[in-house]
C-alpha cells in the first residue's frame, strides 16, 4: 500500500456528501488517469500500463472486461481525466462539469446545516451594501484620524462637550416624563405603575453617571491636556509614517495566510491513518490513537502562533515609532522606519514576542477547556454551575485584558532600551507601580477618546446606509 499514495473515488463527478461525509468508494492508486477512459478496456489498459488499478481490490485486472459485475465494481464511465492534489493525494478530476456538480452538491451541504444558510443567505442577499459600507467607514476613519491630526484639541473638546450635554438632555428628559407621569391622573395599570419605577431608577442613574463624569473632568483636566498632547505625538508620528496606517492589513493576510495553512494540517492529520482489511476486499482507515489526541496540541499551536504573529505586530509598530520619536536630526527622518523594526525584531527581539504571546497562551488555554466543557454540559448543568462558568469567563477575560496592556508596554519599553522581556517587564512593573494614577487616567481618557471617534465613525456609516442603498 505505501506505493499506492493516491486516493480515487469510483463516482469522482457524481459525489453524493451524507451526514457531512463523502458517501463514495475510495480506492488507493499507484497514478491518476491523466486522459479520459471510455469503456473497460481502457480501464483495463491502464491498470496494466501504469500498474494502478482504478476497481475495487477483489477483481482481477484480467477480469475487468470479464465479470458481468464489473460495471459496479469499477468506476462510472467515462472516467475523466484527473490530477493528484498535492496536498492531500486525491485524484481530482480535470472536467469542468465535475467542478459544476461538485459545487452544486458542496451548496446543497451548506444549505441543509442551518447556521450556514442564514449567514451565506444574508451576506449574499447584502453583498453590495456590505462592500459599499466597508469602503465608506475606511473613508470616515481616515477622515478621523486626519481630523484628529489637525484639530486635536478642539476635537476632544468637542466630543466631551457632547457627551455632557447629550447625558444632560439625557438626564433631563427621564426626570421630565418622570414628573409627567406622576402628575397624571390615567396612571391605574401595574404595568404603567412599574413604567414609572423603572424611569425614575434611570434617571437616578443618568444623573449619578453625568455627575460623575463631571467631577472626573474637572478632577482629571490636567491629565486631559497631556492626553491631548500625546495624540498630537501620534499625527504627527503618523504623518512622517503613513504606512503605519496599512500595518493591521498585512498582519491580517499573514493571519489569514496561517489559519489556512493550520486548517490544511488538520485535515492531514484527520486522514492519516492505519490501512484495516475488511469484508468483501476493500479497506478503511482506522485513525491512529496518538493522532486522535493530537488537535489539543494542534489547536495549542493555532493560539500560540496567532498570539505571536499579533506581537509581532506590536514590536514592529513600537520600533517603528521609537525611531522616528527619538530621532536627533528632526530634519531629517530616517528612512524606512517600519522595515528597519521588522529587521531588529527578527534579528534581536523574536524571544520577546514569543514570551509576551506564551503568557497569553497560558490564558487562553484554560478559557478555551472552560468554553468547551461549558458547551458540552450546556444543558445538563445547575444554575450554580452556570454562574461558576460565567465567573470563570469573567476573570479569565479581565486577567487577559490586563495582560495585553502590560505585554504592550512591554513591547514599548524593549523596542526603547533593547533589552529582553524579563528586564523589559521589570521596568514596566516599576514605572506602572510608580505612576500607577497618571497611567490609568491617561490610557482611560484616551481610550474613551478612541471610543467616541469610533462611535461617531459608525453613527456616520450607519446614516449613510440608505444612500448606499440608492446606488
Amino acid at each position: 500500500m505505501t506505493s499506492k499514495k493516491f486516493v480515487f473515488f469510483l463516482n469522482s463527478c457524481n459525489l453524493e456528501i451524507k451526514d457531512l461525509k463523502i458517501n463514495s468508494v475510495a480506492l488507493c492508486v499507484s497514478s491518476c488517469p491523466q486522459e479520459q477512459l471510455n469503456s473497460l478496456e481502457d480501464i483495463q489498459l491502464f491498470a496494466k500500463n501504469n500498474d494502478s488499478c482504478l476497481c475495487v481490490y477483489n477483481l482481477n485486472v484480467s477480469s475487468y472486461t470479464l465479470n458481468p459485475k464489473a460495471a459496479e465494481l469499477c468506476p462510472t464511465l467515462p472516467v475523466p481525466p484527473s490530477k493528484s492534489f498535492p496536498l492531500f493525494n486525491r485524484c481530482v478530476p480535470q472536467n469542468p462539469e465535475c467542478y459544476s456538480q461538485f459545487a452544486s452538491v458542496l451548496i446543497n451541504v451548506i444549505n441543509g446545516v442551518d447556521i450556514f444558510h442564514h449567514i451565506l443567505s444574508g451576506i449574499m442577499a447584502g453583498r453590495d451594501i456590505i462592500i459599499g459600507l466597508c469602503v465608506l467607514a475606511l473613508a470616515f476613519s481616515l477622515i478621523m484620524v486626519l481630523t484628529f491630526k489637525f484639530i486635536t484639541t478642539l476635537l476632544v473638546h468637542i466630543f466631551i462637550t457632547l457627551v455632557v450635554f447629550g447625558l444632560l438632555f439625557v438626564s433631563g428628559v427621564l426626570w421630565w416624563l418622570y414628573y409627567d407621569y406622576t402628575n397624571s391622573s390615567s396612571i391605574e395599570l401595574e404595568t404603567e405603575k412599574e413604567n414609572v419605577k423603572f424611569l425614575l431608577g434611570f434617571a437616578v442613574l443618568s444623573t449619578v453617571i453625568t455627575v460623575v463624569l463631571l467631577v472626573l473632568i474637572f478632577v482629571l483636566r490636567k491629565r486631559i491636556q497631556l492626553t491631548i498632547q500625546l495624540f498630537q505625538v501620534a499625527s504627527k508620528i503618523i504623518t512622517k509614517i503613513p504606512f503605519l496606517l496599512f500595518q493591521p492589513f498585512w498582519t491580517f493576510l499573514i493571519l489569514i495566510f496561517f489559519w489556512v495553512f493550520w486548517v490544511a494540517v488538520l485535515l492531514s492529520l484527520g486522514t492519516a491513518g492505519s490501512v484495516q482489511i475488511i469484508s468483501g476486499g476493500q479497506v478503511e482507515y482506522k485513525v491512529l490513537s496518538a493522532i486522535r489526541f493530537m488537535w489539543w496540541y494542534h489547536l495549542i499551536g493555532l493560539i500560540w502562533t496567532s498570539e505571536f504573529i499579533l506581537a509581532c505586530q506590536q514590536m514592529t509598530i513600537s520600533g517603528a515609532v521609537v525611531t522616528c520619536y527619538f530621532n536627533r536630526n528632526k530634519s531629517s527622518p530616517p528612512s524606512h522606519p517600519i522595515l528597519s523594526s521588522i529587521s531588529v525584531l527578527f534579528c534581536y527581539h523574536l524571544g520577546t514576542a514569543v514570551k509576551g504571546s506564551f503568557l497569553i497562551t497560558l490564558l487562553r488555554i484554560p478559557r478555551t477547556i472552560l468554553m468547551y466543557i461549558y458547551n458540552t454540559l450546556k444543558e445538563k448543568e445547575s444554575v450554580c454551575a452556570r454562574c461558576l462558568f460565567k465567573s470563570c469567563f469573567c476573570c479569565f477575560w479581565c486577567l487577559e485584558r490586563c495582560l495585553r496592556y502590560f505585554n504592550q508596554h512591554v513591547y514599548t519599553t524593549t523596542a526603547i532600551n533593547g533589552t529582553n522581556f524579563c528586564t523589559s517587564a521589570k521596568d514596566v512593573l516599576f514605572i506602572l507601580a510608580k505612576n500607577s494614577t497618571a497611567m490609568a487616567s491617561i490610557s482611560c481618557f484616551g481610550d474613551f477618546i478612541i471610543f467616541l471617534g469610533k462611535k461617531q465613525t459608525m453613527d456616520l456609516q450607519r446614516s449613510h446606509t440608505s444612500w448606499i442603498k440608492t446606488y
